[in-house]
């Protein structure tokens, strides 16, 4: 789970090189820190020890990713990315979200 949050960071980066120069404060900072946020959250609730910390810091990564669902469309709809890249970005997200989803759902069930 958090090699493809890694590797969508990464992607991420690659593609907002391309983003105009006034938007290096804006949409490019957001769109990179929210894509961080996922693999950072993964990775910190892991190192927490218990299975109702780790579950919270999954619940944060599902929020940086739905805001990355959003940015990523702002982007496309500014004309910063091209609608394959949207679309490849969008694939290896939704992927995300569901294997988070799922964790999140393994981690609950632990709890009761």
């Amino acid at each position: 789970m958090w090699q493809l949050s890694h590797e969508l960071t990464l992607e991420i980066y690659r593609q907002t090189k391309t983003f105009p120069v006034d938007e290096r404060y804006g949409l490019t900072s957001q769109l990179r820190r929210a894509a961080v946020s996922i693999e950072s959250n993964l990775a910190e609730g892991c190192g927490r020890g218990s299975d109702p910390d780790f579950a919270r810091f999954v619940q944060v990564a599902l929020g940086s990713a739905a805001e990355v669902d959003c940015q990523l469309l702002i982007a496309r709809d500014l004309e910063f990315l091209p609608g394959n890249i949207y679309d490849q970005l969008q694939s290896e997200l939704q992927r995300a979200k569901k294997m988070l989803n799922s964790l999140l759902r393994t981690l609950r069930n632990k709890g009761q």
